[in-house]
């Protein structure tokens, strides 16, 4: 069996994932991460967008992280989201809804929100929907 380590991801909601994975890939601050077992231990925050996951069986699984922690320590990797979704539950729709009414707050179109409520509705709207865009590239998924 090909070597893993404990994977576990936990948003400020919920826990959403717990298992031997062989890989982890996220974009940290300072730029796009691949851990595999055996990675130096590290600390580093995270940017809104998607975290793939390759598991023991080779299959993969995608969520979407908006913020938060990763955290590498021998054998386990902890993802500690500010908020956290599999790619698969999110409603494509209603994150482009999102992105269009912050567009148009950040274009001038509306007064009634404040403009930078309305830059982190869209980097979020934006992330959830790179995520759902990158399990239907991954996936064949509709």
């Amino acid at each position: 069996m090909a070597k893993t380590l404990q994977c576990e991801i936990v948003s400020a909601e919920q826990p959403l994932f717990s298992g031997a994975v062989k890989m982890i890939i996220a974009t940290g601050s300072e730029g796009e991460l691949g851990i595999l077992p055996g990675h130096t231990p590290l600390l580093t925050g995270l940017k809104a967008g998607p975290v793939r996951i390759k598991m023991a069986d080779d299959s993969e699984e995608v969520f979407y992280v908006n913020g938060g922690y990763l955290e590498v320590q021998p054998n386990v990797v902890t993802l500690l989201a500010d908020t956290a979704a599999r790619a698969k539950d999110i409603d494509e729709a209603a994150a482009e809804e999102a992105r269009q009414r912050a567009l148009e707050v950040i274009e001038g179109k509306r007064s009634d929100i404040d403009y930078t409520v309305a830059a982190a509705q869209l980097a979020e709207s934006v992330a959830q929907i790179r995520a759902v865009q990158q399990m239907r590239k991954k996936f064949g998924a509709k």
